[in-house]
């Protein structure tokens, strides 16, 4: 059972959850910059800039994972 977990993150099925489930954060990190924009408070807006830098990273490492599986999908290339 362990080991069906821990293959289920390297599969095509587990990267595409956690692309969504990463995505899914950058909603929330929109909505705080926005709050942050509207208050004017920098600290939230660098806060929010820097979870959306993070958010872009964890989504680009995801996408080499999902072409390093060799996904024949045509979107992908």
């Amino acid at each position: 059972m362990t080991k069906k977990a821990k293959n289920f993150k390297k599969s095509k099925s587990g990267l595409y959850l956690s692309i969504g489930s990463t995505a899914f954060g950058a909603i929330s990190v929109a909505k705080q910059a926005k709050l942050a924009r509207q208050e004017s408070d920098t600290l939230r807006l660098v806060d929010a800039a820097v979870s959306a830098a993070a958010i872009v990273t964890g989504l680009a490492i995801l996408y080499r994972e999902l072409k390093r599986l060799g996904d024949d999908d045509v979107l992908l290339g």
